[in-house]
């Protein structure tokens, strides 16, 4: 065999087979490969069924998650580095470099370890209620950065053969670069923690954000930013420290309270403003709503009048029913017996300050429910039968001129009596 390895390769690299130590050395490295192998598959294989037949007998759900996530899987692939790690010694020569290399390994899957552990940690919170206050999804990024950043710090020392302490040390000139490239992390994780402590923001929230064209339910909050899906379906990603920068409103408070504002004015003309007269008196108190105040309100006013002596030939000197006071009560009687409107909230009808618009006869209720599409059908029909009702008081609702309201006025002017005349 010697004779014919020395006549087919050169007498250096025949020296080499035929070294002892050469031949010991590839035994060895060869038998601890192999060991790496089947320790590997023996925790692969083996270890995993195992885990995985437990975890299907248990009936929690977080060893389930731990699984699906692959905590187990990514741990067992630390059983290869183990085996080199205990064997390095074999050889001397190696021993220092093997053992640095299968260390820096270590470290690296439980880096990886440690994403999964995040990750199925994450899944397990959000199914609970406590998500819905308490969203951590950006301080577990957040975390889980810090520690790739020390895990590959480590990394580095453990292959250069140096303490971590050192390496740390040499990264403070590069402190300003480090917060240049970071902005938006340190940013984002110093908002995860405020809008996670102060309960500001969580998923499922009606979030509205002019800036942004944001306005929309709050459906992921991440360690970088937060997505709103708008009411259209389209989704907004917005910086996580915008909202401590900007302003937002969040409805959230008028979903917990169970009743949605209405705020809405009638424009009353000011030109249809009058006393009532008495045949318009005797036609009001036929409404329901509005008898018994009638009553009680023209007997107050008559005792008012005699009690001052007041002239009341003359409508300004003494007091006397108006139409649109009489119809701001019928619409406070009329809310009030709505069933849909809550009446352990601010029932309001009130006058506001006359414009160029007319005189602002403002309804502020609350409806039972903040169900949008219910909102709106409630809302609408009180306010169908507002429009419709202020005529039967004399006054009309102000709007401006339409295009159909010059051509009648034009129409008009045409066929008057000067023109018919002449």
């Amino acid at each position: 065999m010697t004779i014919l390895f020395s006549q087919i390769l050169p007498e250096s690299v025949t020296a080499v087979f035929q070294n002892r130590a050469f031949i010991a050395a590839t035994y060895n490295i060869s038998v601890i490969l192999i060991l790496a192998l089947i320790s590997w598959f023996a925790t692969k294989r083996l270890l995993l069924r195992t885990v995985k037949y437990f975890v299907e007998k248990t009936k929690n759900k977080w060893d389930d998650v731990l699984y699906e996530k692959k905590v187990f899987s990514r741990l067992a692939n630390i059983a290869p580095a183990v085996v080199i790690y205990w064997f390095s010694p074999v050889f001397p020569n190696l021993e220092s470099g093997l053992k640095r290399a299968a260390s820096a390994y270590m470290v690296l899957v439980i880096m990886f370890v440690f994403k999964s552990l995040s990750n199925a940690f994450l899944e397990i919170y959000e199914s609970s209620e406590m998500a819905k206050d308490k969203p951590l999804k950006g301080i577990v990024q957040t975390a889980v950065l810090i520690i790739y950043v020390i895990g590959f710090i480590v990394i580095i020392a453990v292959l250069m053969g140096k303490s971590p302490a050192l390496i740390l040390s040499g990264l403070g000139a590069m402190t300003a670069v480090l917060m240049l490239v970071f902005r938006d992390t340190i940013l984002g994780f110093v908002a995860g923690v405020q809008i996670s402590s102060s309960n500001s923001i969580r998923k499922g929230d009606w979030i509205v954000m002019k800036k942004f064209d944001a306005d929309g339910e709050v459906i992921d909050i991440a360690h970088h930013s937060i997505k709103i899906q708008n009411w259209d379906k389209t989704i907004v990603s917005i910086p996580s420290h915008k909202f401590l920068e900007e302003s937002f409103t969040n409805w959230r408070g008028m979903q917990e309270s169970g009743g949605r504002r209405i705020c809405r004015n009638l424009n009353i003309d000011l030109t249809s403003v009058h006393y009532l007269s008495q045949k318009e008196i005797e036609k009001l108190k036929k409404i329901h709503l509005l008898s018994d105040y009638i009553d009680r309100r023209l007997e107050e006013i008559t005792k008012w009048n005699t009690e001052n002596k007041a002239d009341t030939s003359v409508p300004v000197n003494g007091r006397k029913l108006t139409n649109i006071g009489t119809f701001r009560h019928y619409i406070k009687n009329y809310l009030a017996q709505n069933k849909k409107i809550r009446k352990d909230m601010t029932l309001l009808v009130r006058q506001l300050q006359p414009n160029e618009h007319g005189i602002p006869l403002q309804i502020y209720v609350f409806t039972d429910t903040t169900v949008w599409a219910d909102y709106e059908d409630i809302q609408s029909d009180i306010f169908d039968h507002l429009i419709a009702s202020s005529e039967y008081f004399g006054l009309t609702l102000y709007q401006n001129p339409s295009g159909n309201d010059f051509r009648q006025l034009n129409t008009g002017t045409e066929n008057g009596p000067d023109k018919k005349d002449s």
